[in-house]
């Protein structure tokens, strides 16, 4: 619904106008948030300025692979690293210098530019779950993910409010081939949201793919000249850079368009089980990737990722949202805001099988440190199920409802003449009530903010209603979303040529499942 539909929309007085205003259908998305609240500091100075001599140390002594990459190690070579075999040693502050070209905030263009965003500075961008190759619902239970889920999944993150972003691989769909798989994926973004989204990683031609679907969805030289993706390079930790990420960082670097270089990491397990050991290699990797990234295109934009578990040394599982994963996301923030870059982590992240008590506090563990540890791009924002193993479609709208909370912590308190409210006091007194004063009349609308699952209804009219849990009342949420979606308009002539390129892509291939 557009603003000026908004407006002329009537509004009627009493309960049953009310109640028609928070069922219309919607399509509303909030801003990105900008942040008006400071950022959580957990590390003092002198603990800063430690871990990155010892990040500078890994690399000058230590070094870092770059496997089955020459043009990688002949880059290197000419700024000066040395180089043995596949290792390469950089030397004390080559990589920092390099990493000055690197933007500290760009803008994300969406083919619909009120959905643009900014990602940097005191932003905070949420997108969903990433890369799971299950989904879960409460009617079909666990099972392998298919194209028809992934298009359910672009389509209720399209219709929500609080989620800026699309995403990418929201879950993997197994039933489409995997060398054409991203063709598709990439199809729905564009098609059923105009939302920003993400482009494909496993492998360099697939990224080059979406780099030349891009060019037909928003024009070649926009693409050349603007940033309309951000994709995700993970590091294969520790300090090791494959040559299928590095070609996708390269395609994209070349033609402009952002990556997030982030250390793939389960403490214990893929870095050292201390907090600081852990933040010495995050930023170490990170220096050299994106340093990277700037030997192919000086001024590409990149983003500081940090993606930290710890293990549980019983099973040797992942955990999610426990005291040292906050720390280190904390101490990540501040580093990367030290290098003047934006700063990516975060997310729903749990360990729990269902969307239960257990996902909800390690979820909320984790938004809340992703907000407080100034993340300006939050991968897996929603959806995130089995410590990533799994999308779910009832989490997914539950974690986007709760995106709200963050965007309303993140507004900070005003103190203007309305917020002070002294009129208000003064006329309702002692002992008196606050409901019917001229004050709450003019702002309870916009005062508080509001969930749209869950209940808050007296026990009896619950209890009459089906005594719903949280996971019921989110089936319906994910119900009435996928039943009121309206695709957004696209030129007839674009859609056209995207389904031309993806035809004849899949057509001068044959399948394959491996």
């Amino acid at each position: 619904m557009t603003d000026a539909q908004t407006k002329r929309r009537t509004r009627g007085g009493g309960g049953a106008a009310r109640r028609a205003e928070r069922t219309a259908v919607s399509i509303e998305t909030a801003r990105y948030i900008e942040r008006n609240i400071p950022n959580f500091e957990i590390l003092t100075p002198e603990a800063l300025e430690i871990i990155e001599a010892n990040a500078e140390t890994v690399l000058a002594e230590i070094g870092v692979n770059f496997v089955n990459n020459p043009a990688a190690l002949e880059r290197w070579r000419e700024a000066g690293a040395d180089i043995e075999g596949e290792r390469v040693r950089i030397p004390r502050g080559l990589a920092r210098k390099l990493c000055e070209t690197a933007p500290s905030r760009f803008t994300q263009h969406a083919r619909n530019p009120a959905r643009n965003v900014e990602i940097g500075g005191k932003t905070l961008v949420c997108a969903p779950v990433y890369g799971p190759p299950f989904v879960r619902d409460a009617e079909g239970g666990r099972r392998y993910a298919t194209m028809e889920d992934f298009r359910k999944f672009v389509k209720l993150g399209y219709m929500s409010k609080w989620l800026h972003h699309s995403g990418g691989t929201v879950c993997e769909p197994t039933d489409i081939p995997v060398n054409k798989r991203h063709l598709d994926m990439l199809m729905a973004h564009m098609t059923l949201s105009d939302k920003p989204f993400m482009g494909s990683v496993t492998d360099p031609s697939r990224a080059q793919d979406s780099v030349e679907m891009c060019e037909i969805l928003f024009g070649k030289e926009f693409v050349q000249q603007n940033t309309v993706m951000t994709s995700l390079i993970n590091v294969n930790s520790p300090l090791t850079f494959d040559d299928v990420m590095m070609g996708a960082l390269e395609v994209y670097a070349r033609n402009n368009q952002a990556c997030i270089v982030s250390p793939f990491i389960v403490g214990g397990a893929m870095a050292p089980v201390s907090v600081a050991g852990t933040l010495t290699q995050v930023l170490a990797e990170v220096l050299a990737g994106i340093a990277y990234s700037q030997l192919v295109r000086p001024g590409a934009p990149v983003i500081f990722g940090a993606f930290v578990t710890s293990i549980d040394m019983n099973s040797g599982a992942p955990t999610f949202g426990t005291p040292e994963a906050t720390q280190i996301l904390s101490g990540a923030g501040q580093l990367a805001r030290r290098m003047g870059l934006p700063f990516r982590s975060g997310g729903g992240l749990c360990a729990s099988k269902l969307p239960d008590a257990q996902a909800a506090y390690e979820t909320a563990n984790t938004l809340n440190a992703a907000l407080l540890g100034g993340v300006n791009f939050m991968l897996h924002a929603c959806g995130w199920l089995e410590g990533g193993l799994v999308s779910s479609f009832e989490k997914f709208v539950m974690d986007a409802d709760q995106l709200g909370v963050l965007h309303k912590l993140a507004e900070g308190v005003p103190v203007d003449e309305n917020a002070q409210a002294m009129g208000a006091i003064a006329e309702v007194g002692p002992g008196g009530h606050y409901l019917g004063c001229a004050h709450t009349q003019e702002n309870f609308k916009a005062a508080f903010w509001r969930s749209d699952v869950f209940d808050y209804k007296p026990f009896e009219t619950w209890d009459e209603e089906g005594a719903r849990d949280t996971q019921a009342l989110a089936s319906r949420r994910v119900a009435h979303q996928l039943a009121t979606y309206q695709e957004p308009v696209l030129d007839p002539a674009i859609r056209g040529a995207l389904e031309a390129y993806v035809a004849e892509k899949k057509a001068s291939m044959p399948d394959a499942f491996m």
